[in-house]
């Protein structure tokens, strides 16, 4: 059922065949139980966001487990501030995602990012990644030890929250770099019946992953079962057109001290999307030191720094119930 699509040659389009794995992989106990559970995708190396997000944390009035599931690593090529992001996402749960196994293995496999895009994505876009990637891959080299943390992550972690276990992935439960768990496919037909054999095979009722840079969260009524998906998009960029906050996925069982942005209540759990309001002026000049005008993470992602994507709020929130055809 999940069995690998032909590949595309270009580099940052293709999905390298050690990204695949099958959904009832993620069919057994719980790695760790959390109370209170957030799920960090796309840091992106913003270090202004991970305080942000710290300080949240710091405000709940159970414990909270942090997961970084996958790029907290991107625009942190540079040996000090990627030293930094080690130290600070080090002591944290986190998985492997197509940026750190990109940027950790023992030869260059011809992935590029390994970000599997689209054709939806123009080819200017998937250079610029491929480029960053480079930079990336050259700073981490000179970090032996992060290397072999970063190779012995898992791709996917089991969560057990309020006695209901919580499926965490990067990008969907059958690749590293999936893209059905973005909001497009999640609202589409035909990946219907993938996401009833997810359901089935996992025996999870909760997802959380990122890796699509757009946030959503959706509840699908299936023949398996009821499935709810939130997608991150990222924690340390704008979601959202006219916005400068990040989103971190919030799972727990009991309501949030902050105020979602959106959210639900599946299998007994509380699902939200918080907002991670980070001092953007900071983490604009640490950009700018790094990648200045023209380069190439400059021109994929400066003006969404300042002023978000092309995507609303309205898109990522609930549709309500959605009914299996």
């Amino acid at each position: 059922m999940t069995a690998a699509p032909r590949e595309r040659a270009t580099a940052g389009r293709s999905c390298p065949r050690d990204y695949y794995y099958e959904p009832f992989a993620l069919n057994r106990a719980p790695d760790f139980s959390a109370d209170v559970l957030y799920v960090v995708g796309g840091l992106y190396g913003n270090v202004e966001a991970f305080d942000e997000i710290a300080a949240m944390a710091a405000a709940e009035t159970s414990p909270v487990t942090l997961v970084f599931n996958g790029d907290f690593h991107w625009f942190d090529a540079d040996a000090n501030w990627f030293s930094e992001i080690e130290q600070r996402v080090g002591p944290h749960r986190a998985l492997r995602d197509n940026v750190e196994v990109e940027i950790a293995r023992d030869q260059d496999i011809g992935a590029g990012c390994g970000c599997a895009y689209p054709e939806s994505v123009d080819d200017g876009t998937v250079q610029r990644s491929n480029e960053t990637l480079l930079e990336l891959r050259r700073t981490a080299s000179r970090s032996p030890q992060s290397l072999i943390r970063l190779r012995a992550l898992p791709m996917h972690l089991v969560a057990g929250v309020g006695g209901q276990r919580v499926g965490i992935v990067h990008g969907d439960a059958g690749a590293l770099a999936g893209w059905r768990f973005a909001d497009g496919a999640l609202d589409d037909a035909q990946n219907r019946g993938w996401l009833d054999y997810v359901r089935a095979q996992s025996s999870i009722g909760v997802f959380a992953s990122t890796h699509t840079c757009l946030a959503a969260l959706r509840t699908l009524s299936l023949p398996s079962g009821n499935l709810t998906v939130i997608n991150n998009g990222a924690a340390g960029m704008p979601n959202f057109s006219g916005t400068q906050h990040g989103v971190v996925s919030r799972i727990a069982t009991t309501p949030s001290p902050h105020a979602p942005l959106y959210g639900n209540i599946s299998s007994g759990l509380h699902i939200d999307a918080l907002p991670v309001r980070y001092d953007t002026a900071k983490f604009a000049r640490r950009f700018l030191t790094r990648w200045p005008e023209g380069s190439p993470a400059y021109q994929s992602y400066y003006s969404r720094i300042q002023s978000g994507p092309a995507y609303a709020v309205a898109q990522a929130k609930p549709h309500g119930m959605t009914v299996a055809a």
